[in-house]
């Protein structure tokens, strides 16, 4: 069966691949935890973004995608909800504090707890409309009503493995303790540039 749909399989493939490493929010939000916390708090928002990938495939499986691509004030809520947790999040980023302490050689990391971190991720992802027009754009043109449930699955499941990859290599990047110890000097001003661009992408999300 899934031979006939080999076609299909590599064009999610390939979307997929071109849509997570693509910079956004999602980006934006491992970026800041992995370089400001560690490299646990990266790789634990990374899974929460693979499980808001879950709800997006729910809703498109439950055929709720196709209500939302054909109901503009139900996206823009979605849309403006995700600004607003940006704006929230590039806030704390102005408003962060010089760090004063460094021992041993190396940075000692702001704490954040995993609950945040997966939250994070979480909530970044299931808010951020760049996704949830992927999913408009693959449950409604690529999938057909003749498509399995377990094809349609499948299709889920490689961009949530997609996206679990990408960003858990961001983590490990963006977490090495060589360039935390680079950027030590400077990181306030890193954390508020963060804070900067989260507020921008808000902005993009709101004129979109």
């Amino acid at each position: 069966m899934l031979a006939e749909y080999m076609p299909i399989i590599s064009l999610v493939i390939s979307i997929s691949v071109v849509m997570v490493i693509s910079p956004g929010q999602d980006f934006a939000i491992i970026t800041r935890n992995s370089l400001l916390y560690s490299r646990r708090s990266g790789v634990i928002g990374a899974f929460g973004i693979f499980c808001a990938i879950w709800l997006h495939v729910a809703y498109s499986l439950a055929g709720i995608a196709l209500i939302i691509s054909q109901t503009e004030v139900l996206y823009n809520l979605i849309k403006y909800a995700g600004a607003a947790y940006l704006i929230f999040l590039g806030i704390k980023c102005l408003l962060s504090k010089k760090d004063v302490e460094k021992s041993e050689g190396t940075l000692n990391k702001s704490v954040i707890t995993n609950a945040a971190a997966f939250r994070a991720g979480f909530i970044s992802n299931a808010l951020n409309p760049k996704t949830t027009l992927f999913f408009l754009s693959i449950f409604t043109q690529v999938v057909t009503p003749e498509t399995p449930y377990s094809v349609q699955f499948l299709f889920g499941f490689i961009i949530a493995i997609a996206h679990l990859i990408w960003f858990c290599i961001v983590a490990f990047f963006f977490s090495s303790q060589r360039l935390a110890n680079k950027i030590f000097s400077v990181k306030v001003w890193i954390e508020r540039v963060m804070g900067v661009c989260l507020c921008l992408l808000a902005a993009k999300l709101i004129y979109l």
